[in-house]
Parts: C-alpha cells; sequence; structure tokens
C-alpha cells in the first residue's frame, strides 16, 4: 500500500482521533444495516449487521470490529461504502456485549478468540455460497489471524483470504505501549470509559464473577485483562493472555492469502513490534507505511475521508481470492 497522509494532518496522534471524530465516512448516504441475532451453543447471543442493498453480490466481505467497535465505528462504516462500490455483501458480528445489549454469558471477548471467529465464519459458510473475504480491524484481525494459523490449510474450506489491520500481532508489546505516556491519558481512558460500565453490568449479571470493588480501581489495560478478560476466558493473568493470544508466533502457518496492514507511525502498535518478511512465510503479505496512525489513514482535503485504507485492503482481497486486480497505487 502505497500511503502519503496529508500535509494537514501530520503524526499518527492525529491521524487516528481525526479520521476516528471527523473525517468522512462515505462516498454517499450512511449505509443502512439490517440485524439479524444468532443463539450460541452456549446459550448466548452475538448480533450481526447486514448491509442493506439492492443486489445480492456473490462475494461476501466479513467485518470484524476492533476493541469496543461496532457498525458505528467509523471503519465499519466506510468498508461499508466500500463494499457497495464493488458489490458486495457485507457483514459485520459484533463480538459479544458490543452491539449495544449485554450478552448474557459470564464471558465476553478477546483478542484471542479465533473460536468465536471460527464458530461465525463457519455459519456464514453454510449460507453463503459465493467466495467469502475477511477483514479485522485491531482486535479482530489479530483474532482473524490467529484463527487463520490455526486452522492451517483447512481454512480455505471457509475463507478465501484475509486481513488484518492495525492489529497489535505482539499484544505484549500493545499493550505496554497504550498504557504509558500520552497513549495512556487518550487511548486507555477512551477504552475503559466504556469497557469497565460493561465489566460492572456484567457483575450485576453474575454476581460475584470477579472483585467489583478491584474494578472500580482499575485504570489501564493491564489493570482490567488482570481482573477480567484474563480469567474469565481462561487465561492466568494478562502476561499469559498477550502471549498466548498474540497471532504474530503464529503467522508461518497460515495456508491462506493474509494481509497483515500497520502503519509505522501507529501510537500503539510499535514499529519494533511489527512482523518481517521472514517470520511469516509465503501466505502472508505485509504492508506497513510510514504513515497511516491508527485504522486512520486519512486522505484528501481538510476535513478529509477515510476511504483511502478500506479500497486498498477490499482490492487486494478480492484479487487474492481470485477477483478483480488488486489497486497497487
Amino acid at each position: 500500500m502505497m500511503y502519503h497522509a496529508p500535509l494537514w494532518l501530520p503524526g499518527g496522534h492525529l491521524q487516528t482521533i481525526w479520521p476516528a471524530l471527523y473525517a468522512r465516512r462515505t462516498r454517499e448516504s450512511p449505509p443502512q444495516f439490517a440485524r439479524e441475532r444468532w443463539e450460541t451453543p452456549d446459550a448466548d447471543f452475538i448480533d450481526l449487521d447486514w448491509l442493506q442493498q439492492a443486489t445480492e453480490g456473490q462475494v461476501l466481505l466479513v467485518l470484524f470490529h476492533g476493541l469496543e467497535g461496532s457498525t458505528r465505528s467509523h471503519y465499519a462504516q466506510a468498508f461499508a461504502d466500500v463494499a457497495r462500490q464493488h458489490g458486495l455483501r457485507y457483514v459485520v458480528p459484533h463480538f459479544r456485549g458490543c452491539s449495544g445489549e449485554l450478552n448474557r454469558a459470564p464471558r465476553a471477548y478477546h483478542s484471542g478468540d479465533w473460536q468465536e471467529i471460527d464458530w461465525i465464519l463457519r455459519r456464514l459458510r453454510a449460507r453463503h455460497t459465493g467466495r467469502i473475504i475477511a477483514v479485522g480491524i485491531s482486535l479482530g484481525g489479530n483474532a482473524l489471524l490467529r484463527w487463520a494459523a490455526e486452522m492451517g490449510g483447512q481454512a480455505a474450506n471457509t475463507v478465501d483470504a484475509v486481513a488484518a489491520v492495525c492489529s497489535p500481532l505482539d499484544l505484549c508489546a500493545g499493550g505496554h505501549a497504550i498504557g504509558r505516556g500520552l497513549n495512556r491519558q487518550i487511548y486507555t481512558r477512551m477504552f475503559l470509559r466504556t469497557m469497565k460500565p460493561k465489566a460492572l453490568a456484567k457483575w450485576a449479571q453474575h454476581p460475584g464473577l470477579f472483585d467489583r470493588e478491584a474494578m472500580l480501581r482499575v485504570r489501564d489495560l493491564y489493570e482490567f485483562d488482570q481482573l477480567f478478560t484474563a480469567p474469565l476466558h481462561g487465561f492466568r493473568n494478562t502476561e499469559d493472555y498477550w502471549s498466548r493470544a498474540s497471532a504474530k508466533p503464529h503467522l508461518a502457518r497460515i495456508r491462506i492469502p493474509a494481509l497483515a496492514l500497520n502503519a509505522r507511525n501507529d501510537p500503539f502498535v510499535p514499529a519494533y513490534s511489527l512482523s518481517q518478511p521472514h517470520e511469516v512465510g509465503q501466505h502472508v503479505t505485509l504492508w506497513q507505511p510510514q504513515h497511516g496512525g491508527h485504522v486512520g489513514f486519512p486522505g484528501g482535503h481538510w476535513p478529509g475521508h477515510v476511504l483511502t485504507m478500506p479500497e486498498a485492503v477490499s482490492r487486494w482481497l478480492l484479487h487474492a481470492a481470485g477477483g478483480e486486480e488488486a489497486d497497487h497505487g
């Protein structure tokens, strides 16, 4: 991906925050979604939002959102716009608790939730006869590549190509980076603003699930994962979770076309933690432009737009899946 940030929007923080809050997300009107609820094998549910469009495309684009994301996220709406332009079917499965309604089970979701990814993709494969391409954003991308690695050659029976955008594939590096300095003041606070109330609602739903008083004192994601994410999802502690859930050590096991896109100025995915070509194997393509921020990649004149990345990633996926030509520009 040949990407150059607008001169009026320098630096990783601005390229992260401005696109998420102010940049244009679509060429036309905002996308409209129809919601479908699936009951899960453990008596819980997930909600999927399907793009409403006039024609039924032969290719299905599945987007797995990032931490605390949803179809309201700027990137989800931008990918919906690109799906409309390419005539793709488009669906956003929400991780548990992210669709606007608290899920039933004690569990929530996490960065290595590849079993959930597997269940979702298999159900979609059973319903869709055409090609399936999948993209994961940040947390969702790590879980998606983790799934592709776990499945190995069997992944091709379910999807044709996958992509991870701005994913912290080394969760230890990303977790520590987001907990320091300005990142802690901006992004940690932003995430905890919704994560802590959800956790407390989960405690009210399942009293005694964790130490409620300790949750009230949580100030960073390390502490949150130590108290909530790790123990609720079968990990010993934060270090065990971050280590075992990271996709980076497993990328060489991937056997379907996979793209890992990371801006080298991403505020909380350090450039030193990014994979090198010799570490990933022949099936993984690395895009590591100097600029873009975290899921930003703004383009155009002020106030800018966020369509550059979704367009480039979608073209790569379609090409890798045997469809139209990739955009090498």
